[in-house]
């Protein structure tokens, strides 16, 4: 179900030498300690193997919340931060708007709603990610739930229109992803590599998620136009790794390697190590596994405590945010394992978290998720956090 477009001859070579080059239920407890990742495990431009040390991230952290950025937002969920460094994009599920945040005085303007978004359910308009070439292209991408599947398209932004009306008309990139009243994935990123990741669900139906024909309950590769990316694992097709439940959270950290968090159903949530082709499982694996041909996760919670949406690499370590567990996660990592124990910071404070994006400098954009129909709204929710952490 792609939508064929010509690939860009540029960008394909850049991508082809870079894989040349290396390549929620119920449940309570404590998180579990650290798991070892499977060997070799690397993203397609990153090093297979390693030929220098690596940096252990220190066993304790820190987290310092400097400021609440914005209040007064709409189920956000998706959150992209503009190359000026002052502005966010904030994308509502419910309402398919997206929203500019001027990050410095907390100002709210409305680029415009997304046509074709049918929300219902945990599926609407999720997650947003600028082009690789936004500086020329001024491209907004956007995953949303239609009335028929869940898509992939992208908008051009022209501020010098009038506030409301200044996202272009959807072009369809991508399409055909199943659809559901739960698991619909939503978390779009481009990698360092240039090519666009895509966290998808298994919207209910167990069955997809190690059906490699499908796309649902998969981390899919695309190139900017929509084409399965060159080098994926399985010939032909968009698929990147499978055997997922339901893809919350895509991050890199400094070598290139790609982490995912993932929501489990009663028992075991998950953040895994993204290896090309793995299966990470579901529905015959929940969590940590007997069986050799699985993958199992570097860290596994208890859903009660985690519920896990968006994630973020700084400074050495994981962020991820958690939903049900209202609390902020950090992981601690020595290359593709975690090095200690997860720490959990802001626990209750702010409710339900969804997104949590990299600003630099130890610096992280967290987004609550509180008017979502899970939580407990307050004056002032939802609201965008800036946080200082180590």
């Amino acid at each position: 179900m792609i939508v064929r477009r010509r690939a860009v001859p540029a960008l394909l070579a850049a991508a082809a030498l870079l894989l040349a080059a290396g390549c929620s239920g119920s449940g309570s407890g404590a998180p579990a300690g650290a798991a070892s990742s499977p060997a070799g495990m690397s993203s397609p431009a990153s090093p297979s193997g390693s030929a220098t040390a690596e940096a252990t991230a220190p066993a304790k952290g820190t987290v310092k919340v400097l400021r609440t950025v914005a209040t007064g937002l709409d189920t956000p969920w998706g959150l992209a931060p503009l190359p000026d460094g002052g502005s966010l994009l904030v994308a509502s599920r419910d309402r398919a708007t997206i929203t500019l945040v001027d990050a410095r005085t907390g100002r709210k303007t409305l680029l415009g709603e997304v046509p074709g978004v049918s929300p219902q359910g945990e599926g609407g308009l999720l997650g947003i990610a600028l082009s690789p070439d936004y500086a020329s292209d001024r491209m907004i991408y956007a995953y949303f739930t239609s009335a028929s599947d869940n898509r992939i398209v992208r908008m051009l932004y022209d501020p010098k229109k009038p506030a409301g009306e200044q996202l272009g008309a959807p072009d369809t990139v991508f399409k055909g992803i199943p659809k559901g009243f739960i698991h619909n994935g939503g978390r779009i990123a481009f990698g360092p590599d240039g090519m666009l990741y895509v966290g998808t669900g298994e919207s209910g139906q167990r069955g997809l998620s190690r059906d490699k024909e499908s796309l649902g309950g998969k981390i899919l590769r695309l190139t900017p136009e929509g084409e399965p990316a060159p080098g994926n694992p399985f010939p032909d097709s968009p698929v990147y790794s499978y055997g997922h439940r339901n893809v919350q959270g895509l991050a890199w950290d400094d070598k290139q390697r790609l982490f995912a968090s993932e929501f489990g159903q009663d028992t075991w949530d998950e953040l895994n190590a993204i290896a090309p082709g793995g299966d990470y499982g579901w529905p015959e694996a929940e969590g940590r596994s007997d069986d050799p041909g699985f993958r199992d996760p570097l860290v596994q919670w208890h859903t009660d405590d985690a519920s896990p949406s968006g994630i973020a690499v700084a400074e050495g370590s994981v962020w991820m945010a958690g939903l049900k567990g209202k609390r902020l996660w950090r992981i601690p990592l020595k290359g593709t394992e975690a090095s200690a124990e997860p720490q959990a910071f802001l626990t209750g404070e702010y409710g339900r978290l969804r997104t949590v994006v990299a600003a630099g400098g130890g610096k992280l954009w967290v987004t609550t998720s509180n008017t979502d129909g899970r939580g407990d709204p307050k004056d002032g929710d939802d609201r965008v956090l800036e946080l200082q952490v180590s």
